[in-house]
């Protein structure tokens, strides 16, 4: 909820909600190098998060892969046997990051009254993995992402709740101020990928996230 669980986020100005650094967007440079060998698993990996985030898991396809990559279908299958390898493979980098880029950095804040905020602040700005994360919300019939998205969403509850104990709040409370927190984020998602709303620039924007930080972060 790394530098996370959209290129434009409604109708908010891209330019200041880049996802800097955060392993879903690396250069390829593919002039120099054989077919079978220039692009590799990652690669794959990381044109089909992209796919899956513009339209939908079930868009992602070898041959639109590779149309998109600017390759033949001998490419992809050089690293993978199926497409289901293929999703596979790149929803277990989706979750990855999330675990070691976002909670993973959170975590090693020691102070718990700066953890939540600066939480809150960083989830806020990881476009590209919340438009994978919408993306999969609409295909939770499909049997492959439903259980990374129960792990992803077991692993943030708990993240949760444990930064609510001890940022002071007892146990059961803790637990309900976590439930809440992530069903905001989880609507928030929705009502803006499904619906467009709501239509926030760039200061709006900020102003709602410290809203948020001021009414469920303990004082």
């Amino acid at each position: 909820m790394a530098q996370q669980i959209a290129m434009t986020f409604s109708q908010m100005d891209a330019t200041h909600y880049k996802c800097t650094g955060c392993g879903y967007h690396t250069h390829m440079n593919v002039s120099s190098k054989p077919e079978r060998t220039r692009l590799s698993a990652e690669d794959w990996e990381l044109a089909a998060l992209q796919l899956i985030a513009e339209q939908g898991v079930g868009a992602l396809a070898v041959e639109a892969l590779a149309r998109r990559l600017g390759v033949t279908k001998g490419s992809f299958y050089w690293h993978f046997r199926t497409r289901e390898a293929l999703l596979h493979a790149a929803l277990e980098r989706w979750e990855q990051y999330g675990e070691r880029e976002v909670l993973g950095q959170i975590e090693q804040i020691t102070d718990p009254r700066k953890r939540l905020p600066e939480l809150f602040r960083r989830v806020a700005h990881e476009l590209q993995p919340h438009r994978v994360y919408a993306a999969l919300l609409k295909a939770l019939d499909h049997p492959q992402v439903v259980p990374v998205m129960a792990r992803v969403s077991q692993r943030r509850m708990e993240f949760l709740t444990t930064a609510y104990r001890e940022a002071g709040l007892a146990p059961p409370q803790a637990l309900n101020r976590a439930r809440l927190t992530y069903a905001a984020y989880v609507g928030f998602l929705q009502l803006n990928f499904t619906l467009g709303l709501p239509r926030l620039n760039h200061e709006e924007f900020d102003a709602y996230v410290e809203h948020m930080i001021t009414t469920l972060i303990p004082a």
